[in-house]
């Protein structure tokens, strides 16, 4: 079973993890660059991936009801409410996903300093439920 990683390991993770668990996180956002040069295939519906938390343990089976791949600026505020971060507007997700993105991190993941988004960049829009806890 594939594995589903939510951010990078620590706080983050952590707290994304607790909202899936507590069913306050339905919906997740990726760069289709990200899954480009990894060189992995977008999820699909019906797919199930195993939740890992910060310590790469599983703790919950999750399946895929919706990918969409739209650009950045097409982002609607059901998504942006269903990623359990007490989001209120696209606004407010657009610009903590923007630090994220376009932070050290991904950057170097993508393997590009100089990384940026704009409303043209193709962002892989997925919604899932919970089909299994571990635990």
């Amino acid at each position: 079973m594939k594995h589903a990683e939510f951010a990078f390991p620590g706080p983050l993770r952590d707290k994304l993890v607790a909202a899936i668990l507590a069913g306050e996180k339905t919906t997740t956002s990726a760069l289709l660059a990200e899954y480009e040069r990894a060189g992995e295939a977008l999820p699909s519906v019906g797919e199930r991936e195993l939740v890992l938390d910060s310590s790469g343990a599983g703790v919950a089976v999750i399946e895929t009801a919706e990918v969409r791949v739209l650009p950045l600026s097409e982002v609607d505020i059901e998504h942006a409410v269903g990623e359990g971060e007490g989001f209120t507007s696209v606004a407010e997700w657009r610009v903590e996903h923007e630090k994220f993105w376009q932070g050290a991190e991904v950057r170097a993941a993508l393997e590009d300093p100089e990384f940026t988004v704009d409303d043209t960049t193709p962002v892989v829009a997925t919604r899932f439920v919970i089909v299994e806890r571990n635990g």
